[in-house]
């Protein structure tokens, strides 16, 4: 008996710069997947602890890697037989890509990721030159080796998942994702309260259960472990020291 071929629906064979939104939605699953796997193990060989380095609530996503890759994918299709033109792309794009997520980490996090003050030819501490450059670099790397390492896993992926599969993946990560941000911001609602010993708000029974059952202080912190707020005087204060 001969298999079926999986045939995808037309919608989703649209194309951007000749990437399909099969494909995209697969480069930012598996990339964040990757940087969480890299974020840990980078965690654990400079500081000796295993430490949740994920950014979203449920599952082993680390996205700003997602998205970062995905982009520049995007982005440098075109020029992938062009290494002149990847690292010049290279610079230009993962700049501007590393300035606005900059501020987008900050706005989710509460503190900046990274800040580059301390360098010549910085840009308000959120990009720099020497960094730009790596950027460069990092688009040949993604573009010549990363990409098509990665192609192989996708196409695999793709004669086997239906598109039931991937709108399911595409809701729960979108569903992911607003669960994070409400989560965390609950969460930094109940230590900011803690911090100045403000009256916690009463609220109904629904709520309660989701913001102390379901995103817990103890699951949360767990989770989350860097997250940062700044107080009335400037200061940067870790959530987890107001925990207990």
């Amino acid at each position: 008996m001969k298999s079926k071929k999986i045939i995808k629906d037309s919608k989703f064979n649209i194309k951007i710069c000749g990437i399909s939104l099969h494909e995209i939605l697969w480069y930012f699953t598996l990339f964040s997947i990757a940087g969480l796997l890299v974020e840990t193990i980078y965690c654990y060989q400079t500081t000796g602890i295993i430490e949740s380095r994920k950014g979203l609530i449920w599952g082993p996503f680390c996205p700003i890697y997602g998205i970062g890759a995905t982009f520049l994918i995007i982005c440098l299709n075109k020029y992938k037989d062009n290494p002149l033109k990847l690292f010049l792309y290279g610079v230009l794009l993962g700049s501007i890509l590393e300035y606005f997520m900059s501020f987008a980490l900050e706005a989710v996090y509460g503190t900046r990721f990274w800040d580059y003050s301390y360098l010549k030819l910085n840009l308000n501490g959120r990009i720099s030159l020497i960094y730009s450059l790596f950027w460069g670099i990092l688009a040949i790397f993604l573009m010549r080796l990363l990409k098509p390492f990665f192609d192989k896993f996708i196409n695999r992926i793709l004669n086997i998942a239906t598109v039931s599969i991937e709108l399911t993946l595409l809701l729960f990560l979108i569903f992911d994702s607003i669960a994070t941000v409400y989560s965390i911001s609950i969460y930094k609602e109940r230590a900011i309260a803690k911090y100045y010993n403000i009256p916690e708000k009463p609220c109904g029974k629904i709520e309660a259960f989701v913001n102390n059952k379901l995103f817990s202080d103890k699951y949360m912190k767990k989770s989350f472990p860097n997250l940062r707020f700044i107080d009335n005087f400037g200061k940067e204060i870790f959530i987890r020291d107001i925990i207990s």
